[in-house]
């Protein structure tokens, strides 16, 4: 029986929640047995050793915006048993907390982690993946870099043997969002900004994601947890799309190019930034709406490319379930 905990039960651990039972029975063909012996949030929480009703736990948090007072997050990481801890708080890329004290928590028990949670791993991926290593416990994190689309385990697993001398692509859908609208209707960034606010696709406050914040984060992830190198937030040369103008799209489509936030590490040029592009109109990170897109270039493979959702509760689960399957599909 696999013990799950699932710290944060906003709208991703929701995401979780939702999965895990509505896709439970194949789950199980796939891994076996497992249940969720704890669901918390910041104000409190569901602990039950012999497992939690999840669907109960979804309406009480609906209803209450809150989860019952009484259990923490700590609470369960330090007295109670389970194998794998789902951390799906806030992100904070400044220090990380509080998923950075989760994820440690975790891993000195020798539970695994998967997370969702790009902070922890923007501040302190080298320590985290040592601190796994010293006691037997694996760090998963599919979901931190770009949703639903599929990059790290194709890079961990199905490239291990090559060389990754880059990685470049669109790893914010907020922003590829108003950039693709831009070019197909030359309306202003602050008219696009503005419906992507009464659609959900951007928040009240767009800087994390306009400003360049949210794909220099994931971009940090990926050069050193898939390409081996120590890099911080503060390395990557970073400019958002505030400042581009239907104008730009004119003369760039008149020359056959279009205009994207493109994030790039790249080991041979030493280039570590996320900056707006010129990209040709039939290449393969010209996307439109809120896709996300990468191109990897490989010693052996050449050039692989993915494509995928960035965002989304069920689409991040999806690739939360994807880690739990990894960790248990082969056990003895």
């Amino acid at each position: 029986m696999i013990k799950i905990a699932i710290f944060g039960f906003g709208s991703v651990g929701q995401g979780v929640a939702e999965v895990l039972l509505s896709k439970g029975d194949v789950i199980r063909r796939i891994i076996g047995d497992f249940e969720v012996v704890a669901v918390t949030d910041s104000k409190g929480g569901l602990a039950d050793e012999n497992g939690v009703d999840l669907a109960e736990a979804l309406e009480i948090k609906r209803k209450r915006k809150r989860l019952p007072e009484g259990v923490t997050t700590m609470d369960v990481i330090e007295n109670m048993d389970f194998d794998v801890g789902i951390e799906v708080t806030v992100t904070n890329i400044e220090h990380g907390e509080p998923g950075l004290t989760h994820i440690k928590g975790c891993l000195k028990r020798g539970a695994n982690v998967i997370t969702s949670n790009k902070g922890p791993l923007v501040v302190a991926y080298k320590e985290l993946a040592r601190l796994a290593e010293k006691n037997g416990a694996r760090l998963m994190f599919e979901a931190t870099v770009g949703g639903a689309m599929p990059i790290v385990k194709l890079v961990k697993n199905d490239l291990a043997v090559n060389e990754i001398y880059a990685i470049k692509g669109i790893l914010n859908g907020t922003c590829n969002y108003i950039l693709s609208r831009m070019e197909r209707e030359r309306l202003t960034y602050d008219q696009i900004l503005a419906e992507a606010k009464e659609l959900g696709i951007a928040e009240a406050d767009p800087t994390y994601d306009v400003e360049g914040i949210d794909a220099a984060a994931k971009l940090v992830i990926i050069a050193n947890a898939l390409m081996d190198m120590d890099v911080k937030f503060e390395d990557v040369e970073r400019v958002g799309i505030t400042k581009i103008t239907p104008e730009a799209f004119e003369v760039a489509m008149e020359k056959g190019y279009t205009i994207r936030l493109i994030a790039e590490v790249d080991k041979i040029e030493g280039i570590l930034r996320v900056s707006p592009r010129l990209i040709p109109i039939q290449h393969p990170l010209a996307i439109s709406g809120t896709l996300n897109a990468a191109l990897i270039r490989t010693d052996l493979a050449g050039d692989v490319v993915v494509v995928g959702k960035g965002a989304g509760s069920k689409e991040t689960a999806s690739a939360i379930v994807s880690d739990l399957i990894e960790l248990y599909r082969c056990r003895d």
